[in-house]
């Protein structure tokens, strides 16, 4: 894989305290992960321009169609189609980034979008979503939930259209880190029976971007190349932003396994397909969370990969050829039998 933007996204984005930055009257930078966000004493929020945002028509696909929409809320959000006789499951997609950072018109999520609707045969909703510090958590959660009540109860009606291409009764929800646990939170509360709408049928969950007040060994002690998007210290400073006021660690929003998950919760759960890799700091959370699910009754597909040093490195190509292959066959299985296998 040849140099992306999303490369630049490393360990070294702290900035390091004894290197002060200062914003043009809002006073000393107080959070910042460098070439990304800065966050000002005053509450100023600065983003910066780190990789390269697309218009929707240009997909590297030319059997794509993508088109942007404004979706639950107010949101924007991409749709991703190939135009097919017959009506293709919708995946829901929701772009990393700390909860912080992130947009569906980033060039790695969108191209990584149009790829993955063209080789899993699926629609492919991206959606952007209210980030922090200016929308603490758990507005992020919110919106997931909002997004995915949308498609599965007035899509199929606003998007007359598109009805003969995208089936909104074969709904999956994904997302790759924060955008991970944003799909979890919304599966948690999702519950068809009551909505009267149509069922969730799984959730992907890349890299999840959990944590907790106690850190676990791979947090810890493994090793972390300069290549990295994720860091202890990014971690560190993403959830500072991220949280409310008065949050610790162990809040639910932050560490979904800090209390056990009462049964009509974990009922209402899908089956899950929970993606890591040997090489990420946040593995052992990851397996720790799918035996939690596991015990819970959730049925869980877990994927060990090696070599993926950040998720981002996955949207932009290296996972197409080892962990697509799953990922697709696992949509369209769990689609149409109710059953975790490949």
């Amino acid at each position: 894989m040849g140099a992306s933007p999303c490369a630049q996204l490393r360990d070294d984005h702290i900035n390091p305290q004894h290197q002060p930055v200062t914003g043009d009257g809002h006073g000393p930078a107080t959070e910042e992960v460098r070439g990304l966000i800065r966050l000002y004493r005053d509450g100023h929020v600065e983003r910066l321009p780190a990789v390269a945002s697309v218009p929707p028509a240009s997909t590297p696909d030319p059997d794509v169609v993508c088109e942007e929409l404004i979706v639950a809320g107010g949101l924007t959000a991409r749709l991703y189609l190939l135009p097919k006789l017959q009506a293709l499951p919708l995946l829901v997609y929701f772009h990393g980034g700390g909860f912080c950072v992130g947009s569906v018109a980033w060039r790695c999520y969108h191209e990584f979008a149009a790829r993955l609707a063209a080789r899993a045969n699926c629609a492919v909703l991206s959606v952007d979503y209210r980030l922090a510090p200016e929308h603490p958590l758990p507005a992020a959660y919110e919106d997931g939930l909002g997004v995915l009540q949308w498609a599965t109860h007035r899509a199929s009606g606003e998007l007359a259209r598109w009805r003969r291409l995208c089936d909104f009764s074969r709904v999956f929800l994904a997302g790759d880190s924060a955008g991970a646990a944003i799909a979890y939170h919304a599966a948690l509360k999702y519950d068809a029976r009551s909505e009267a709408a149509a069922p969730l049928r799984g959730a992907i969950l890349i890299q999840p971007f959990f944590g907790g007040a106690a850190r676990t060994w791979s947090e810890t002690n493994q090793p972390q190349s300069s290549k990295s998007a994720l860091s202890l210290a990014t971690s560190d400073c993403y959830w500072r932003m991220a949280l409310p006021a008065g949050a610790d660690r162990d809040h639910r929003w932050c560490n979904p396994l800090a209390a056990k998950l009462p049964a009509a919760e974990a009922s209402r759960l899908p089956a899950l397909l929970v993606c890591d890799s040997e090489l990420d700091i946040l593995k052992d959370r990851s397996r720790e969370f799918c035996k939690a699910m596991s015990s819970a009754g959730v049925r869980v597909e877990q994927i060990d990969t090696f070599g993926f040093i950040s998720i981002l490195w996955y949207v932009f190509g290296v996972a197409v050829t080892i962990l697509q292959p799953h990922a697709i066959g696992w949509v369209h299985v769990v689609g149409e039998t109710g059953h975790l296998h490949f």
